[in-house]
């Protein structure tokens, strides 16, 4: 999986097409991403204590990789990725501005 921790992305599909996000968090058994803000979700939660009613909370839910696309940081748009080595070490890069991310 090409998108990580603390990248900058756009969704490409769904509901919040069109929205962009920080990485919050990387599933890569899943497949999928969890984005600041994005998808989310109505929860009802069950009162811990008794006397003390339950509340509905909002939860960012994951989105699939696949709907979502790295920031390119020159051209501010969505871009692909790919690898280059640099130095002896392997840097990932953005295809359209071709710089490091």
């Amino acid at each position: 999986m090409k998108i990580k921790k603390n990248d900058n992305v756009i969704v490409l599909a769904g509901k919040d097409k069109g929205k962009t996000g920080k990485v919050l968090r990387a599933l890569p058994k899943e497949g999928r991403v969890i984005v600041e803000g994005i998808n989310i979700a109505k929860k009802r939660q069950k009162s811990r204590r008794q006397g003390v009613s339950g509340e509905v909370i909002s939860k960012t839910m994951p989105i699939d990789v696949s709907n979502v696309a790295i920031i390119d940081p020159k051209t501010k748009k969505a871009t692909r990725v790919g690898y280059k080595v640099d130095g002896g070490k392997k840097v990932r890069v953005a295809k359209a501005s071709g710089q490091t991310l």
